[in-house]
């Protein structure tokens, strides 16, 4: 297996956090009444590097696409052909991602890794599926080295063509199954722990999953040194590829906002990965999987919204977009009190 090394990852830009925070102090309201919405605004300055931050001019999300041997044993709701059909519909127009990312004024890619079938977004294709990870490896070696490099490529083209914000999101039967190992390895928790409804399963659906969990966990744990070899044993094309898409962003200065579960647990490898990328990341929202909590716990990181949300595909991310932006609004439209010819309150 070749290797692959990241570059160290700069840190956002402190002096500008902290001017930001000042600014907020001297608008027209209380200090401190937009509660995190000031937070938000600093966290994209630090990341710009300036203050007041810069409006987002080009947000965009990736999606991810692949399918995972272990959706055969029946962990999800959809049956395996599903991906390829969700993929095309997703290119038509008519999938949640587009909806939302057409409001929150977003650019949507998608990226096949691994589905199971033809596409016309086969770019960066790996290999068709992935290995069932309760018995097998989801990748060879060369496969996982591969992935983490069309991450890499993928991020490398959208901030060359002038991306500022990404969003890296998942599609795919099955994915919340290896996600989930991901994240209970990386975070020294049980299978139980980390077991949720994903795509609406019922009881029996769902103590198949937990088994499936259970297995591919012993494996993943016997690699739990080597994210790489933990990437190659238990995660899959499209998770792997989305490590590399989250590293090289912080790498490239370039915020992410986190989506749902995949990304999650694509987010801790990536950490390991390249350490101190999790400052270039913000926490979209809360999904309703168990082990997503966990992630954000292992991250340090405060979700902006918890919406129930379980879907991935950037469904997450892309609601919280707006909020973010007017995060950044806050700071480059509303007026002092010089400049609005208020007077101040009197500070304590």
């Amino acid at each position: 297996m070749s290797q692959l090394e990241f570059a160290a990852v700069p840190q956002p830009d402190e002096p500008a956090r902290a001017e930001a925070l000042r600014r907020h102090a001297t608008l027209i309201k209380p200090v401190g009444s937009l509660g995190r919405l000031e937070e938000l605004g600093a966290w994209v300055a630090a990341c710009q590097g300036t203050c007041p931050p810069r409006p987002f001019a080009r947000p965009r999300v990736v999606v991810f696409a692949g399918d995972h041997g272990i959706a055969a044993k029946g962990v999800s709701a959809y049956p395996p052909e599903a991906t390829a059909q969700l993929v095309r519909a997703l290119l038509d127009g008519g999938g949640v991602p587009g909806t939302l990312a057409a409001v929150a004024g977003a650019g949507l890619r998608v990226a096949d890794l691994a589905v199971n079938g033809e596409t016309p977004v086969a770019e960066f294709k790996v290999r068709q599926g992935s290995g069932s990870i309760d018995i097998e490896d989801a990748l060879t070696g060369d496969e996982v080295i591969a992935a983490l490099r069309a991450g890499i490529a993928l991020a490398d083209a959208e901030i060359d063509a002038g991306a500022d914000l990404l969003v890296a999101g998942d599609l795919g039967v099955g994915v919340g199954t290896p996600s989930s190992v991901l994240i209970a390895a990386l975070t020294g928790s049980e299978p139980v722990a980390v077991v949720g409804r994903g795509s609406g399963i019922d009881d029996t659906a769902w103590m198949r999953k937990a088994a499936a969990i259970r297995d591919a966990l012993r494996r993943a744990r016997a690699v739990l040194a080597d994210p790489v070899a933990l990437l190659r044993t238990a995660g899959g094309a499209d998770l792997a590829a989305m490590t590399g898409f989250l590293a090289q962003a912080a790498i490239r200065r370039t915020p992410v906002l986190l989506d749902g579960l995949a990304a999650a647990a694509a987010a801790l490898v990536a950490e390991e990965l390249a350490p101190g990328a999790r400052s270039w990341w913000l926490a979209a929202h809360r999904c309703a999987e168990p082990a997503h909590r966990l992630a954000l716990e292992h991250l340090d990181l405060e979700p902006v919204l918890d919406l129930h949300i379980r879907l991935g595909q950037g469904a997450g991310a892309l609601t919280a977009l707006p909020v973010l932006t007017m995060a950044v609004r806050l700071l480059t439209d509303v007026a002092t009190y010089e400049e609005a010819g208020v007077t101040p309150p009197v500070q304590p």
